[in-house]
């Protein structure tokens, strides 16, 4: 089933609620993009055998979920999304979301709080990415599809992957980006 636009565009609304107060309006994005990412990814590649994102154990939107209520949460998710990063060769892609940067998060429990709420948001059953297609309305699928073709070659597969990664940022800037500023 595919998710509803409407569905998306309510999280991201509920997500940059949650980040206000903290940080500068133009920075929601940075942190929104990033679980959203993870999120997409873990649940369209999580298993999958020669999938254009690998989502290496200890390093999916399960595990980030399974931090919600702990001490740690912001550094735990760092390094969450940096074993993620590291198995696609994505260094540097999400430096700008500190998870664990007590001036724009808080402190103590209202870090932990405003994380738990924020990966809340994204856990939500109705954005399951897994099996997004229907007719039209398939929001990332239809430009997976087009762009990478099921075959494709070792060699180019990093590329494409890094490609898929700019281009999902993009869109979801501009997503973010209409409805949070």
């Amino acid at each position: 089933m595919a998710i509803k636009k409407s569905e998306l565009y309510s999280s991201l609304w509920k997500s940059c609620d949650e980040l206000r107060g903290g940080m500068d309006a133009s920075q929601y994005k940075n942190y929104v993009l990033a679980l959203l990412f993870v999120k997409y990814v873990s649940d369209k590649y999580a298993g999958v055998a020669d999938a254009l994102i690998e989502v290496p154990t200890g390093g999916s939107f399960q595990d980030i979920v399974a931090l919600k209520g702990d001490k740690e949460i912001g550094d735990k998710i760092n390094k969450i999304i940096a074993k993620l990063a590291e198995a696609n060769d994505l260094g540097g892609i999400f430096n700008d979301a500190d998870f664990n940067d007590a001036d724009k998060l808080g402190k103590g429990q209202e870090m932990k709080d405003r994380l738990s709420n924020l990966v809340g948001i994204f856990e939500n059953s109705a954005l399951n990415f897994s099996k997004n297609r229907a007719d039209g309305d398939d929001i990332l699928g239809d430009f997976q599809e087009i762009n990478y073709p099921k075959k494709r070659t070792t060699e180019a597969q990093s590329t494409q992957r890094e490609n898929f990664c700019i281009s999902f940022g993009t869109f979801f800037y501009l997503e973010v980006s209409r409805g949070c500023l």
